[in-house]
């Protein structure tokens, strides 16, 4: 199971603390492979960029014009995240719904 996110990101230390047997992999300094990517927005579209970010309030009009892959490849840290990838399975966020698909008590 790897843990796609940040390591000083406090939704993600409490991801990794409930499921230790996961694998963090820091977007900023690792990146995101390219197919995991792809299959995240395939996915989960729209919601995988977070647009809540200090990252996104930064960008210009025509750099949030760019798609959503292009703009995570040159910004990591847009990605909404966790995003955990067990397998075939990948779930993005750390809700009750994740939690519970992940059988985590929350």
């Amino acid at each position: 199971m790897k843990l796609y996110g940040l390591k000083n990101c406090d939704t993600c230390r409490k991801a990794l603390k409930a499921l230790p047997q996961a694998e963090l992999v820091d977007v900023r300094a690792d990146g995101v492979p390219g197919d995991v990517l792809a299959a995240a927005h395939e996915r989960f579209g729209e919601k995988l960029l977070n647009t809540r970010s200090t990252t996104w309030r930064g960008l210009s009009e025509a750099e949030r014009a760019a798609p959503p892959l292009e703009l995570l490849a040159a910004h990591p840290a847009l990605m909404k995240r966790p995003l955990i990838v067990d397998g075939d399975a990948m779930h993005l966020g750390w809700d009750k719904s994740v939690q519970a698909a992940l059988g985590v008590a929350a």
